[in-house]
């Protein structure tokens, strides 16, 4: 979180929009790696850091890491480690986001994949006390079929801590009336629904997510920005949007913090979160990601246990376990 932030790392965080596979640090892939002796060669630059340049390249880069892991082992590893470690950094809840297709990709059940990875919350909790849920997505550049099997499957195996559905992917693929059945589905199972929208795309892809699915939440929305009378709409209808800044910055959404529109959606009324997205890939965390915005956009401490009190207002859990937490964020 860099020099002078320790009592940054102290205030309470709720973080809501991370890819578990895109939290997965260079040396636990190259641990997790040398299990099944796959070979790495390319994937990391000479500094030690995943080596991409542009969406594209990311995406393959994701990929091909996130291929590393296979067994329910090495998913109970990788939530161990990232929520241990965002633990560290004064998180008390976090979602992430898990995804049916890297299961099968993994050649695990969706069972099984999910089970592994809820072991690795729940042994997290024990040694750090924080609390973690899990939400379901289908991949948008996938298609419309893909993205309902996976709502199928999700309602039709529930798992204790998978409380949340998602569309994340390419959003310039598809219309969100496309994906409405997907929805459909999730919500009759109870599940919180979140989608990706406003990022790569402009303020009408987040039109158009409103507009056709049920959803709370927005996954990053920050080019909402752009069009007044929907940050207007925003604000109203409460949307929540998981703002991502230092992911934004580093695929060039913005040229650096200062300049990114957190601090003016908050000032709108639209009620805003921070999340670190996919964190080794960006050079971001839940701590660097607040001590950005307390550096470069002035954000005062209680602004930033604010931020946290809003993700847990519009996190997908339980009744009795947001309010254990809020206690945590009412005595700091």
């Amino acid at each position: 979180m860099g020099p002078g932030t320790d009592h940054l790392r102290r205030l309470p965080k709720v973080e809501l929009h991370c890819h578990i596979e895109g939290a997965a640090r260079p040396d636990l892939v190259q641990r997790v790696a040398a299990r099944h002796a796959v070979d790495l060669e390319g994937l990391f630059d000479d500094a030690g850091r995943y080596r991409w340049h542009d969406f594209s390249s990311f995406i393959r880069a994701y990929d091909r890491a996130a291929g590393v892991f296979r067994t329910e082992e090495d998913f109970r590893d990788l939530a161990f480690d990232h929520f241990a470690g965002i633990a560290a950094e004064g998180a008390v809840y976090g979602e992430i986001f898990v995804s049916p297709d890297h299961a099968a990709a993994s050649g695990l059940s969706w069972r099984a994949y999910a089970d592994g990875l809820a072991a690795g919350i729940r042994d997290a909790s024990a040694a750090t006390g924080i609390e973690g849920r899990m939400i379901a997505i289908g991949v948008r550049h996938h298609g419309p079929e893909s993205v309902l099997a996976a709502a199928r499957l999700v309602a039709s195996q529930p798992h204790a801590l998978v409380t949340g559905f998602g569309l994340a992917g390419d959003e310039r693929s598809h219309h969100p009336r496309d994906f409405a059945p997907a929805f459909r589905i999730a919500e009759e199972a109870g599940l919180g629904l979140t989608v990706h929208a406003g990022e790569l795309d402009g303020p009408e892809s987040v039109r158009a997510a409103l507009d056709h699915l049920p959803v709370s939440r927005i996954g990053h929305g920050v080019r909402a920005i752009e069009d007044p009378d929907l940050v207007h709409r925003i604000a109203a209808e409460g949307i929540v949007l998981e703002l991502c800044p230092l992911s934004n910055i580093a695929l060039g959404l913005y040229p650096d913090v200062a300049r990114h529109p957190a601090r003016s959606l908050m000032a709108t009324g639209v009620r805003i979160t921070v999340s670190s997205d996919d964190p080794p890939y960006f050079g971001s965390s839940i701590g660097t990601e607040y001590a950005a915005l307390a550096r470069d956009q002035d954000f005062s401490d209680s602004e930033l246990v604010a931020l946290g009190r809003t993700a847990l207002e519009a996190a997908f859990v339980d009744a009795p376990t947001r309010e254990r937490i809020a206690a945590s964020l009412r005595d700091w």
